[in-house]
């Protein structure tokens, strides 16, 4: 099996609570037990990690260098627009990944239109709201097998 790490960033702890108008009303506990259980069916081993400290999720992609992680599903959310750290993590591991963002961040605020991951990343997927992950796990189910 190979190993995918899907990271979500800070608030998203609170998805179904937080304006369900944007971002939906599914929580992260739904969003996740569903990475997992798709993840079955396509021979991939899913792990997810939500944390609001950008300093825990950079020592988390700096660990894919040596624990057999194949690929990274992240949500960056308001760090997509502010840290250059967490994009360097991900570069110095050379983890290829998707970023996925729930809302289309495209058609928001104009500090939201900014990101420090996708000229890097294999693909971005936005505004599909909680389906956005499960495409990008397909989609990194077919780079992988």
């Amino acid at each position: 099996m190979k190993n995918v790490l899907v990271i979500h960033g800070p608030n998203l702890n609170m998805l179904g609570q937080r304006e369900p108008e944007t971002y939906g009303s599914d929580t992260l506990a739904d969003i996740n037990e569903r990475l997992v259980t798709s993840g079955k069916s396509q021979s991939l081993a899913v792990t997810c990690l939500q944390s609001n400290s950008e300093a825990e999720l950079v020592t988390r992609v700096q660990a894919c260098a040596q624990d057999g992680t194949d690929f990274v599903i992240i949500n960056p959310a308001a760090f997509t627009h502010s840290s250059i750290v967490l994009r360097d993590a991900l570069l110095a591991v050379a983890m290829p990944f998707i970023e996925v963002h729930l809302s289309n961040v495209h058609a928001r605020e104009s500090f939201r239109q900014h990101s420090y991951f996708s000229d890097k990343a294999v693909g971005v997927i936005c505004g599909l709201g909680a389906q956005g992950y499960e495409l990008a796990l397909q989609a990194a189910a077919k780079q992988l097998n």
